[in-house]
């Protein structure tokens, strides 16, 4: 395995702090200066690669990460056409359903700057009432678990007035299986949290495309 580490020159961490900084949104900076989407995405990465990341940090004396990743030797390869470009926005209006507000604000501001109108709700129920009130609705962006109505339910009784309205439905990591099984049998797109900047915009338009 090839291994790399990182030094930090910031104050360092408590054990309770340690226990939880991949964890994805958890962030110790005040609202507004921080997602807590990097580490969470930095883990993701690496355990995609078969690696692993250790952290190590003392209050006072600052942190260290090593990333250990498995070393692979193979052939240079043309990409060709498997080079994308940079992920594009567009105008059309979508309708939000998430009930953590970090990630809700968060996901709005992404859109809002990709050129998207978005309707947003803090859970299923204002996701409907939002959905009547709005003139227009392109896609919804559903999280799988919200208070009183799940996002499935959300679609089913949107999808009973405007039946093909496309979605697209996110959930995270710590959520049980069970709960995204209708997405793979029903044939709609996932995307798991925590997603960055180029998933949520590439997913979207994708599916927006396809519609």
């Amino acid at each position: 395995r090839a291994s790399r580490f990182m030094a930090s020159t910031k104050p360092g961490m408590d054990p309770a702090t340690m226990e939880r900084i991949f964890e994805p949104f958890f962030t110790t900076k005040e609202p507004g200066k921080g997602t807590g989407i990097g580490l969470a995405t930095a883990y993701g990465i690496v355990k995609q690669h078969d690696g692993m990341i250790n952290a190590y940090s003392e209050p006072g004396k600052g942190s260290v990460f090593k990333v250990y990743l498995p070393l692979a030797r193979m052939e240079a390869r043309e990409v060709g056409a498997d080079l994308q470009g940079p992920a594009v926005g567009g105008t059309e209006t979508v309708l939000l359903a998430e009930d953590d507000p970090m990630v809700r604000s968060l996901a709005e501001e992404i859109l809002r700057r990709a050129g998207y109108t978005v309707l947003t709700a803090s859970d299923g129920h204002e996701a409907i009432e939002v959905y009547r009130s709005a003139g227009k609705v392109d896609l919804l962006l559903l999280d799988v678990i919200m208070p009183g109505m799940s996002g499935h339910e959300v679609m089913n009784r949107i999808r009973a007035s405007q039946p093909d309205i496309p979605v697209l439905f996110t959930s995270g990591y710590s959520e049980n299986a069970i709960h995204t099984n209708f997405v793979l049998k029903e044939g709609l797109r996932l995307l798991q949290k925590p997603y960055s900047q180029e998933q949520l915009l590439r997913t979207l338009r994708g599916i927006l495309d396809r519609s």
